[in-house]
């Protein structure tokens, strides 16, 4: 990361917090820097930043949130941002039948990044997250060795509702859970994705 886009992270970082309050609160596992893959609920396009904002900065480094590329990329300062500041990994929405939706997943856990993934797929306004698709359960079965570390992210749906383009100040934060036992062999994958959703959702009432 350079100067200018090192800056620009304080800077974000430091905005995400006066805004949400971007508490961090550690259940089960410390703010470690080893490799893992976040997953979280998803009401908001502030909730990548969010979970940015609240990991120590020597975590943030070695991060990568999940962008969507057509949104991301749609402008020039968007696309710097989210290139530069934050070394998103962008995921095409569109893509063609013959293209692996996770292949930049798997090519970002192969170089040794930590993931932020939202296993619902699409943001939504109800309360407790949406049935995960299946992309959780094929890189827990990849790789094995990546710790799967739950997160609630509490009130951020109300900074900034779906479809609102200005936040509202309001107090926010994110409860990081133990991690999520590895995939069993034999494991049947809805069940692994309901356990892994039940994982997130147990932390609601520690959040409360």
């Amino acid at each position: 990361m350079s100067v200018a886009a090192d800056s620009v992270g304080l800077l974000l970082s430091f905005l995400a917090r006066l805004i949400t309050g971007a508490q961090g609160h550690w259940y089960g596992c410390p703010p470690k820097a080893e490799q893992r893959i976040y997953f979280a609920n998803h009401q908001s396009h502030l909730d990548w930043v969010l979970i940015w904002a609240a990991l120590p900065r020597d975590l943030r480094a070695m991060t990568r949130p999940i962008a969507a590329k057509d949104y991301w990329t749609a402008s020039p300062l968007r696309h710097w941002i989210t290139r530069e500041v934050f070394n998103a990994v962008y995921v095409a929405r569109q893509r063609t039948d013959d293209q692996d939706p996770l292949e930049p997943l798997v090519e970002a856990l192969r170089s040794g990044d930590s993931l932020v993934i939202f296993p619902e797929g699409t943001r939504s306004n109800r309360g407790d997250p949406q049935a995960f698709k299946s992309g959780l359960y094929h890189l827990a079965e990849q790789f094995p060795a990546v710790q799967l570390i739950p997160a609630w992210i509490d009130n951020v749906q109300r900074v900034m509702p779906k479809g609102e383009v200005v936040p509202v100040p309001i107090l926010c934060s994110v409860t990081f859970g133990a991690p999520l036992a590895p995939l069993q062999p034999g494991e049947d994958k809805r069940d692994f994705l309901d356990r892994a959703r039940d994982a997130v959702v147990d932390l609601k009432a520690v959040a409360a």
